[in-house]
């Protein structure tokens, strides 16, 4: 369940809500993970504000943006990690408002390793995942996301 954080200077992003939902919306969808509950409710993104100065490369430019996506060990293939950094990319200078910064957004992508992470009090493996998914599959009635 991949966890996305936003560096940015402050003013960066007038809408930071919608951001991080559709930031999270999209690497949702480019994982593949079921449309349940489990999944929507603990994939999501932090937008972090920085004080003006705070950021700078070289040159001291510091109008950058780095995304980090920490997903559990394995889950996004080549085709998948390409896919996310794109489209993280381009969601974000869409909610700037700034085509251009896309040549100026760094997206970095991080792997927990199996166990390497926790929720609800619990480190969780790879297979704890596949079999928590398997079981709210199973409850869930037709109709609800996730339930055919």
């Amino acid at each position: 369940m991949p966890m996305i954080d936003v560096y940015a200077t402050s003013g960066t992003f007038p809408d930071q809500h919608q951001l991080a939902a559709d930031l999270a919306a999209a690497v949702m969808t480019i994982e593949q993970v079921p449309d349940i509950p489990m999944f929507r409710q603990n994939t999501a993104a932090f937008i972090h504000d920085l004080p003006a100065g705070s950021l700078s490369n070289v040159d001291g430019d510091s109008n950058y943006v780095r995304i980090q996506v920490l997903t559990n060990s394995g889950a996004l293939d080549r085709g998948k990690q390409l896919a996310v950094v794109e489209q993280l990319t381009k969601i974000a200078a869409e909610a700037a408002g700034d085509p251009a910064l896309a040549s100026r957004t760094w997206v970095l992508l991080t792997e927990a390793p199996d166990g390497g992470w926790g929720l609800n009090g619990h480190a969780n493996t790879n297979d704890e995942l596949v079999a928590a998914a398997r079981a709210q599959l199973a409850s869930l009635q037709p109709g609800q996301p996730g339930g055919g």
